[in-house]
């Protein structure tokens, strides 16, 4: 059965995290289904980006936490292969990293997911949008091809991502 996009689209026009849409994270899943990966990375960027929901690297901690293998994996990779050497090189003497910071420096890939806490990958997060705001998007690109992923993100959040595809699929 076809949902009529634009019908449920309707109710997040002007909504914002202050009065989340109660089935958010169902109808986040069928837009998903049914919208372009870009107007669904555009709205994840803009979740992200908002003053209304949690800092990008505490929100990337949770789905890191709540990711499978594979997409801790490729989440890693994307937030370590967005920092300079010299944002790598900060990185590891920050200690955000932890035990692993000597590998880090010298090769950020030998880092293995099953190394780091979703609190380090906060900070990680929280670090590669300081040196590279482009993150978010690169970043957003990735939860948009793992949308059941970013169905953890709960309400507020996803609330915000209807709202802005709402608005994009609208103009």
């Amino acid at each position: 059965m076809a949902i009529d996009l634009g019908g449920l689209l309707q109710q997040y026009l002007g909504a914002g995290a202050a009065q989340p849409v109660g089935n958010a994270p169902d109808h986040f899943q069928q837009v998903a289904q049914s919208a372009p990966a870009d107007v669904i990375s555009h709205g994840l960027a803009e979740a992200f980006r908002s003053d209304q929901t949690p800092p990008f690297g505490q929100m990337v901690g949770q789905l890191f936490s709540q990711g499978t293998p594979d997409q801790r994996a490729a989440m890693i990779k994307q937030l370590l292969g967005s920092l300079s050497p010299a944002a790598m090189s900060a990185l590891a003497g920050s200690g955000a990293l932890g035990s692993v910071a000597t590998s880090a420096s010298a090769a950020p890939a030998s880092i293995s997911p099953q190394q780091l806490t979703p609190t380090q990958v906060e900070q990680i997060a929280a670090h590669a949008e300081q040196h590279n705001p482009t993150i978010i998007d690169t970043m957003s690109n990735f939860y948009a091809q793992h949308t059941g992923l970013v169905q953890t993100l709960g309400s507020a959040a996803l609330t915000i991502a209807l709202a802005k595809i709402a608005t994009r699929t609208r103009a």
